[in-house]
Formats: structure tokens, C-alpha cells, sequence
């Protein structure tokens, strides 16, 4: 067993809507005990199935404005007239804590919380198979009205033309393929050697013991 003290890191995940970040995020929470999802602030009305403070704390525009005003918001992002956003206080808990989080936010969200915490994040962004691919996805959730699948998928070309900033890139052609991968990462990523943050007693205790 690895004794070592480890601070925790910030995994991202971003893509187009319906490439499959969300499942894949369910996958891997499911499968690892030492990660946890961020869970964001929104002023968008609950999905079918959604709950309150499991999948997003839903809130009314002028306590988001509060939030953000406050600075208590690492990242936050307008999507569809609608506002998204990340409390800090979990956040750095975690971290501390050495456990790791996960988030599940666009480019712009991305790019606000490596501007804040750029040595704990690390960032990975799934791609569709295709564009019939990712078309054929949105309508299969009948979560959304056509002209929403038409927006969304309108934006998905500018939000696919970020995948530069982000240190991995994935094309999620398989479920188990792209799960297996992305905790691949993850463990690659946890024993960066900044990120143990005990490693230097661990080895000063080993030498002494030889």
C-alpha cells in the first residue's frame, strides 16, 4: 500500500454535447472510490431525473450573481442563456484532503480554472466518432426539442476547435476503450512526483532505515 501524502488534482473532462462525457464520467466514479464529482452551481431548470445537489445545485439568477460577485466561484460560464459555475470551497477541501475531483465543464470553464489552479488541473477532451455519430446521439436522448439538437450542434465545431488546449484527447468510438484510457490517465497523473507531496519524508524515512 502507497503511504505516501498526495495532493489531490482537478480532472477534467470536456466535449461537445453528446459525445459521451457524461457516461464516461458516471463510469469512472463508479469504478474509483478516490475521485468525486464537482457538483456546479446553475440557473437552468432540472432535467428529467435530475436531482438537486447530486447532479447540479440549482439556483436563481441573482444568487449565481452573488456567488461570482463573492469571487466564491472558481470558474463560471453562460451555455444557452443559462449560467453554470464551480464553488471553490469544495474544491480546495478536496484537494488538501488529497482527493481528486472530477468536472465536467466546456472550454471556457477549462480555461478559468487552469487560470487558478493550472498545477492541479488536468484536462481531457472526448471527441465523437463523427458528426453523424454525435447527431444521431442528441436525437437519441429525446432530452431536447430539434431546434436545441440544431444549436447544439451548430456549437459543437467551435467548441471541438479547442481541443489544442487540452493535454489529452480521446475519441470516445468505444464506451470501454475511452473508460479504460481515461483512468490510465488518471493514474499517470496521480504519481506525478509534485503531486506527492510527502514523498520527500517517505524517502528520507527509507534511506535512514537501509
Amino acid at each position: 500500500m502507497n503511504h505516501v501524502q498526495r495532493r489531490g488534482l482537478l480532472l477534467v473532462m470536456s466535449s461537445p454535447s453528446g459525445a459521451g462525457k457524461t457516461t464516461l464520467s458516471r463510469r469512472l466514479l463508479a469504478a474509483d472510490p478516490m475521485i468525486t464529482m464537482s457538483v456546479s452551481v446553475t440557473t437552468r431548470a432540472p432535467r428529467p431525473g435530475e436531482v438537486n445537489g447530486r447532479d447540479y445545485h440549482f439556483i436563481t439568477h441573482e444568487e449565481f450573481g452573488r456567488l461570482r460577485d463573492r469571487g466564491d466561484l472558481l470558474e463560471y460560464a453562460e451555455v444557452f442563456g443559462n449560467f453554470y459555475g464551480t464553488p471553490r470551497r469544495p474544491v480546495t477541501e478536496a484537494l488538501q484532503a488529497g482527493r481528486d475531483v472530477l468536472f465536467d465543464i466546456d472550454w471556457q470553464g477549462t480555461q478559468q480554472l487552469g487560470a487558478a489552479m493550472q498545477d492541479d488541473v488536468v484536462r481531457i477532451f472526448i471527441l465523437p466518432p463523427s458528426a453523424e455519430e454525435l447527431r444521431e446521439r442528441l436525437i437519441g436522448r429525446a432530452q431536447d426539442s430539434a431546434s436545441t439538437v440544431a444549436k447544439r450542434m451548430a456549437k459543437a465545431a467551435d467548441e471541438i476547435s479547442h481541443w489544442p488546449e487540452y493535454d489529452y484527447v480521446i475519441v470516445n468510438d468505444d464506451i470501454g476503450k475511452a473508460s479504460v484510457e481515461i483512468e490510465a490517465i488518471l493514474t499517470a497523473e496521480r504519481l506525478r512526483r509534485r503531486r506527492q507531496v510527502g514523498l520527500t519524508d517517505f524517502v528520507r524515512g527509507l534511506t535512514k532505515a537501509l
